[in-house]
């Protein structure tokens, strides 16, 4: 399959602090998947392996159990025009009051008053209904430009000076947005909707594929995936040891979709991280539950790394985590680290981190 000349924007819709990059997929499936064959993502994130799968004509199913991992791998399977997102947002802006606009200092800071009920008014229209492809697209790109940086000349985002990737702790952001007297801008919430839905949505592939809300280490029945029977490819990244706070680095998103106003830390639906033993028996149980999922000659590709600060071995814990679930490993290939400079973390952390190896790893169901 070719993957030259291939529409690939929508993969930048809403940016992820953790996330792999679209190659890794594409390549893989590019090179040896046969026209037919079905992709599952039992950790999707943000859709990265469904949006290859998409951009191939494959069939795939995502499962995540982050409401904004869901939010974003929806936006990135739908079939929309951008006159129909733009149609959408006016709408909503037209017809549905804002309501439960949240108080406090940080929300003080953080938004302008008129976006911030803009703002309230697309959250409520999206918890009401957000199943059309034009709404389920408009909340994707809400996502991506809920906060980030303030740009020098056209206006991409909507909040006050922020990081793209997560969202800062409230106290810190005010902190940081009181000492250097960075009011919140009243920014044109249509116009920054309008570009990006012309940039993301003006030439998409075909549409295909289904992402679902779910815990990856329950069993999800394989009939619920719509003309999907038995999958051929695993391709996936699972979170790696020690970090587990993949929604409340993302409290403000999660706010958007129906979550508190302030961080919420706990989330009983992750992997455990309680202890390594416990962490490599939740992901046994997502290898066997994805294994009952697929056909006797899939294949399972893991990429898989580890933080400095939990000194772990990346390769070790992933072998561990796949004995005995039902795949026997085939390789297990260095795939290198983070370059110096383009780290997400040094962006933002006081001292630079050391990057651990990554590694990609091929199974077999037996």
């Amino acid at each position: 399959m070719s993957v030259q000349n291939m529409p690939t924007f929508l993969n930048g819709l809403c940016p992820y602090f953790t996330m792999f990059p679209l190659k890794f997929p594409l390549k893989i499936l590019g090179e040896r998947a046969d026209k037919g064959q079905t992709v599952f993502d039992p950790f999707c994130g943000r859709g990265t392996t469904n949006f290859a799968a998409r951009l191939l004509g494959l069939k795939s199913f995502g499962v995540d159990s982050s409401p904004i991992a869901i939010a974003i791998t929806a936006a990135k399977l739908v079939n929309v025009t951008p006159s129909e997102i733009l149609r959408s947002a006016r709408e909503i802006l037209t017809n549905i009051p804002p309501s439960n606009i949240p108080e406090g200092e940080f929300w003080e800071w953080a938004y302008h008053p008129d976006v911030l009920s803009e703002l309230c008014q697309f959250r409520a229209a999206f918890l009401n209904d957000c199943n059309s492809p034009a709404r389920i697209a408009l909340r994707g790109i809400i996502l991506g430009a809920l906060h980030g940086p303030r740009q020098k000349t056209v206006q991409s985002y909507f909040s006050n000076q922020n990081p793209r990737t997560y969202a800062p702790k409230p106290a810190y952001a005010v902190r940081y947005w009181q000492n250097m007297n960075l009011q919140p801008q009243c920014v044109d919430i249509l116009g920054i909707i309008k570009r990006r839905a012309e940039r993301y949505f003006s030439v998409l592939p075909h549409e295909i594929g289904v992402v679902q809300k779910a815990d990856s280490r329950q069993q999800i029945k394989i009939s619920d995936v719509s003309g999907i029977s038995k999958f051929s490819w695993v391709i996936t990244s699972p979170p790696y040891f020690g970090m587990s706070t993949y929604i409340a680095d993302q409290w403000l998103r999660n706010w958007f979709l129906g979550g508190k106003s302030d961080v919420e830390y706990q989330q009983s639906c992750q992997v455990s991280h309680s202890s390594m033993d416990v962490f490599i028996s939740d992901l046994k149980k997502v290898w066997n539950n994805a294994a009952m999922m697929c056909r006797a000659d899939a294949t399972l590709v893991i990429r898989f790394g580890g933080l400095a600060s939990k000194d772990a071995q990346p390769l070790k814990i992933a072998k561990a985590s796949i004995k005995e679930s039902g795949w026997r490993v085939l390789t297990a290939c260095p795939a290198g680290t983070a370059h110096r400079g383009r780290r997400q973390a040094d962006a933002f952390l006081k001292t630079q981190s050391r990057s651990v190896m990554e590694y990609d790893i091929w199974a077999r169901l037996e």
